[in-house]
């Protein structure tokens, strides 16, 4: 009996390991780079007024949400400026992002993240020099 046990024991711990979980494949964004949209790290005014384009596909689960989030001079914590709740899109998903450079010198990296429904997220970011 103990052998029964031993082997069902043996064949349940190799089961387990033997079971590799897929890697999650994130969605894929990227900025648009066509005339009027700021999509590389560069110079900018003071209080400059800029627009990102910003193009997300999905890749294996669904979308969920856009997250635009800013650093000033070089801060490791961000701070969030819009927050779109993408869900029910298709496999596509496209928005333009107003946004103002603040009105002193410095730097600022702003940050556009989407998170899809099982949590994985994909960036893209610009380093802007404000002058």
């Amino acid at each position: 009996m103990k052998q029964i046990v031993s082997l069902a024991m043996f064949c349940a711990l190799f089961f387990l390991v033997s079971c590799k979980k897929e890697a999650e494949i994130p969605p894929k964004i990227q900025f648009k780079t066509d005339a009027g949209y700021i999509s590389a790290d560069g110079k900018v005014a003071k209080s400059a007024n800029l627009k990102a384009g910003i193009s997300i596909t999905k890749v294996e689960d669904e979308l969920k949400t856009l997250n635009v989030s800013v650093a000033y001079d070089g801060a490791t914590n961000t701070e969030t400026k819009q927050k779109i709740d993408i869900s029910g899109n298709p496999d596509n998903f496209a928005k333009d992002i107003d946004f103002s450079s603040r009105n002193q010198s410095g730097t600022e990296k702003w940050y556009f993240t989407v998170t899809d429904s099982d949590g994985n997220t994909a960036q893209v970011s610009l380093n802007l020099n404000i002058e």
